[in-house]
């Protein structure tokens, strides 16, 4: 599975970034035109802390459909009974206006290279064809790091399948709360996900790019098995086509992007797992919450009851 899809099934700041095309207001999911569809299954679990405390982690897809609204009774009635919202941003680091400044300067050249210096002949070659195809000048391009470059592929051919960032399930639930007044906590900061992607090697990089390219050329296939696994809310393929593979061929990017950040993640929220805390819903990545080194098993291991809700159908 392309290395970008991993990162925008794993980063918040990544799905809403600057590459998109100019903003619009999103169609609120219960009044979008296009006819209903069954409601996704969640990737949803129900963590049972002490006293009144419970948790509810729900695996996230940073873009949807009109048509992946509503959302299951599970996921709605997780969000009703929580006091509080956890996401891996924050509603003001994810709307903040220097969030687009902050990814454009990680991504522009300051040692006056430029892209085809980083790029291999066939990669080249393949991104003159899809700029060319999609009206995208290739010299506003030139002066950016590989990471941008695959970034913009992959998004651009994401909104083509009719995926919005503005109908993410984190946007959806900030909205909610917003709305009712809900408290919304990030577990990381703008700077902390971008530093994800400047921070890849150059092979890494390099990569990225070849592969959002092969991928268009493919038509998307991977993003629409990814979003049809997500809806039927398959655990077992996610992992096996988003980390698994992942771990088995990039073990040092699976580290970094996934396991650290898992780690980091759990003495944050442990201590709403304390009495008197009652319930909190947080929608991270859906690659977090998955196999041994996600967040459901690292609670689980530490004594913690853990059980599935919504199961798959």
């Amino acid at each position: 599975m392309p290395l970008l899809l991993r990162f925008l099934l794993s980063a918040t700041v990544l799905a809403g970034s600057c590459i998109m095309p100019p903003a619009r207001a999103a169609t609120p999911p219960a009044a979008a035109s296009a006819p209903a569809a069954t409601p996704p299954v969640p990737l949803l679990w129900k963590v049972t802390g002490k006293g009144d405390a419970q948790m509810y982690l729900l695996g996230s897809f940073h873009l949807l459909r009109p048509t992946d609204y509503p959302l299951a009774p599970e996921a709605e009635q997780a969000f009703e009974a929580s006091r509080r919202t956890v996401f891996e941003l924050s509603s003001n680091d994810m709307n903040a206006p220097a969030l687009a400044g902050k990814l454009v300067q990680a991504a522009v050249r300051t040692d006056g290279s430029n892209l085809r210096d980083d790029l291999d002949a066939p990669t080249w070659t393949r991104l003159q064809a899809w700029t060319n195809a999609n009206g995208t000048p290739l010299a506003q391009l030139q002066n950016m790091r590989p990471w941008f470059v695959g970034l913009t592929v992959s998004i651009a051919q994401m909104q083509k399948l009719g995926l919005d960032p503005q109908l993410g399930l984190d946007q959806h639930f900030m909205q909610r709360a917003a709305t009712a007044g809900k408290p919304v906590i990030g577990l990381e900061d703008v700077d902390t996900q971008v530093a994800l992607l400047a921070g890849m090697s150059a092979a890494e990089q390099q990569q990225m790019v070849a592969e959002a390219l092969q991928q268009a050329e493919k038509g998307d296939a991977e993003t629409r098995a990814l979003h049809e696994a997500w809806r039927r809310g398959d655990d077992g393929l996610l992992w096996n086509r988003m980390a698994g593979e992942m771990k088995a061929a990039y073990p040092q990017l699976y580290r970094r992007i996934n396991t650290e950040r898992n780690d980091a993640w759990l003495p944050r929220l442990e201590p709403y797992l304390r009495a008197g805390q009652g319930g909190t819903l947080v929608v991270v990545g859906a690659l977090h919450l998955l196999g041994s080194d996600g967040v459901v098993e690292k609670l689980r291991a530490k004594g913690y009851k853990v059980e599935r809700l919504g199961a798959r159908r």
